[in-house]
């Protein structure tokens, strides 16, 4: 597992792709799917998915619907338009990101 530090900043954009893919998810079912997409490497606590969640969907990325469930109220997330935008954008970023670390991970050979 990686230190929640290290985390922090792509908690938002995984969230956001996974719900570009998907039609709709729960909270709890984001966490798992996360967590099976990482082979458990990622985990992604309930005390840290739901204040990304509500923050996301005040800033108009995400949508929620109640729905009843017996005597259960579940939350329904999906994405919407801006959402989808700011998916492209975050993920774009992140893969850069990744790249120029790749590059300052790399053996120093002491030539310049």
């Amino acid at each position: 597992m990686y230190s929640s530090q290290l985390l922090k900043g792509t908690y938002q954009t995984v969230i956001l792709k996974l719900l570009n893919e998907n039609k709709r998810m729960y909270g709890y079912e984001i966490s798992q799917r996360v967590k099976e997409e990482s082979n458990g490497e990622i985990q992604l606590p309930e005390g840290s998915l739901y204040p990304i969640l509500h923050k996301m969907t005040e800033e108009g990325f995400l949508k929620m619907e109640k729905v009843h469930i017996g005597r259960r109220v579940r939350r329904y997330y999906s994405i919407t338009t801006t959402g989808s935008s700011e998916a492209v954008v975050r993920m774009e970023e992140l893969n850069r990101f990744m790249t120029t670390m790749k590059l300052l991970m790399q053996p120093n050979t002491g030539t310049v």
